[in-house]
């Protein structure tokens, strides 16, 4: 339904104005402040915050670690662009307020006109996803057919098969999801799929409890309530080198979410900020120590607090040389992209280095 065929029969690439040139004066990061949802104040009715990314973004201005000149203004998909995962009938669905409010927990947007609703819930969402798929993945609660945990689009699926179908030499991706919050979307997606190992470690106890998703999960880590900074990077180190030693993959994708903080409402942790900045060094480091590109989204986060952690891991990541020219110039080939978007059913920013 959303690939032509050419002369021999062979399916070719969904034509999409996501994937374009770069200029060399920007820095790999995608960001749009289209994606920070604002409407009336419903979306002060969901615990996530909505305007987390245009927050990153001010604190890098601040450390002068980005201008509007450096970044990449992120492109809206088009329904073609989502095709390529979803059903039709599954986007057709959207077009129904009372499903929105469902998929994005929010209950007062089945009162609204849906006009509205896709003008300033599921744009601003199409727009991330575009700049996810420009980079990589991230809303990770949302399969091909079915949404939820405020993931209306399947990005982390949708990046993945847009890198298999259009870069040459990515066959094989790791998912590496470090958010409280089991990924059972992208598991339920790519269940068969032998191109694509899943590294999952979340609380055992909350949302989603996706048995059947768990089936895709190569290397599986369940945690306890309030796992504390100690217990959580050493399993962070063993199991992030071990998933990498198990398949070398041409691509990882890190779903990095902030909803492992100490007090979040939801992940049921107790991470502090430096364990968070600690937890995103060690993967980077797993990474460009194997010259793998990374994709870090860093996804659920329900505290006002997040968006400086998110801000401070980048900065961190930058100073340690693991993102940015040092990367590329030092050991490893990996170079930063940054996507600063909801992912992962929960929301943040997302951090790329490809």
């Amino acid at each position: 339904m959303s690939h032509k065929e050419d002369n021999e029969g062979k399916r070719s690439p969904q034509v999409t104005d996501l994937y374009a040139s770069i200029p060399k004066t920007c820095l790999p990061i995608v960001y749009h402040p289209d994606y920070n949802i604002t409407f009336m104040g419903l979306e002060k009715l969901h615990p996530f915050d909505a305007g987390k990314w245009g927050k990153v973004i001010h604190f890098l201005k601040e450390e002068q670690f980005i201008t509007d000149g450096s970044i990449v203004e992120a492109r809206e998909a088009t329904e073609e662009d989502l095709l390529v995962v979803h059903t039709r009938r599954y986007l057709n669905r959207l077009k129904w307020s009372v499903v929105v409010a469902t998929i994005t927990e929010i209950p007062p947007l089945l009162f609204l006109p849906n006009f509205l609703v896709q003008r300033k819930v599921l744009r601003p969402l199409r727009t991330q996803t575009g700049g996810t798929i420009m980079v990589g993945g991230g809303f990770h609660h949302c399969s091909s057919d079915k949404g939820g945990g405020f993931c209306a689009y399947a990005d982390i699926t949708l990046t993945i098969k847009f890198l298999f179908e259009r870069v040459e030499g990515i066959s094989r991706a790791t998912i590496i999801d470090l958010d409280a919050h089991q990924g059972n979307g992208h598991e339920r997606d790519f269940l068969d799929d032998r191109r694509v190992f899943i590294m999952d470690m979340y609380n055992r106890y909350i949302y989603p409890g996706d048995g059947y998703a768990k089936r895709a999960i190569k290397r599986k880590v369940e945690l306890d309530w309030g796992t504390e900074d100690s217990e959580y990077l050493q399993k962070v180190e063993l199991h992030s080198e071990g998933a990498l030693n198990e398949i070398r993959p041409d691509i990882i994708v890190y779903n990095a979410g902030t909803d492992i903080l100490d007090g979040d409402p939801l992940g049921g942790l107790s991470i502090s900020p430096q364990g968070i900045i600690k937890r995103d060094e060690i993967v980077f480091r797993a990474a460009k120590r194997r010259g793998i590109p990374i994709l870090m989204v860093t996804s659920g986060g329900y505290q006002k607090k997040t968006a400086r952690i998110i801000a401070d891991s980048i900065l961190n990541l930058h100073r340690q040389g693991l993102i940015g020219s040092e990367a590329v110039e030092g050991e490893g080939s990996s170079s930063l992209v940054t996507h600063m978007m909801c992912s992962s059913g929960c929301a943040g920013s997302k951090f790329t280095a490809v």
